[in-house]
């Protein structure tokens, strides 16, 4: 499990999903590292690849809302790099789509995957906790 307690925003709801996030990226790491045959991996690829892409996006909503509810001052900076990680999903799953899940493709999309997380979360994410603390709130 790539999840560390230092992540945490202390908005619970965030810190929640964004354990789930790392729990599921996790899983699908772990799945792709595991011996066997590439056809027994499958599932979990296309299972992982859908819940990126409805999980991400109500995360994304739920952590602009939060942005939004504290005024926070990078809420547009940070909206973006949240489109931008939408669309990069999006172009794997056409590829996906178009080229069936070839291990390179599956591989790539798992490493992309968790250096978004971790430089999401660890760098991103964090700065808003840095902002509620100057602001001196709590939740």
């Amino acid at each position: 499990m790539m999840w560390k307690e230092k992540y945490r925003l202390g908005v619970d709801k965030i810190d929640e999903q964004h354990e789930e996030l790392f729990r599921r990226v996790s899983e699908f790491v772990l799945a792709l590292r595991k011996e066997g045959q590439w056809e027994a991996k499958l599932p979990k690829v296309k299972e992982t690849m859908e819940f990126m892409q409805s999980y991400v996006v109500t995360h994304f909503n739920d952590e602009e809302a939060y942005q939004q509810s504290i005024d926070y001052t990078g809420f547009e900076q940070h909206r973006e790099i949240h489109e931008q990680f939408k669309a990069e999903v999006g172009q794997f799953a056409e590829r996906f789509e178009q080229e069936g899940f070839a291990e390179d493709l599956v591989q790539q999309f798992a490493g992309k995957l968790m250096a978004w997380l971790i430089n999401h979360v660890a760098a991103s994410d964090q700065k808003i906790a840095e902002y509620v603390r100057t602001k001196g709130e709590g939740n």
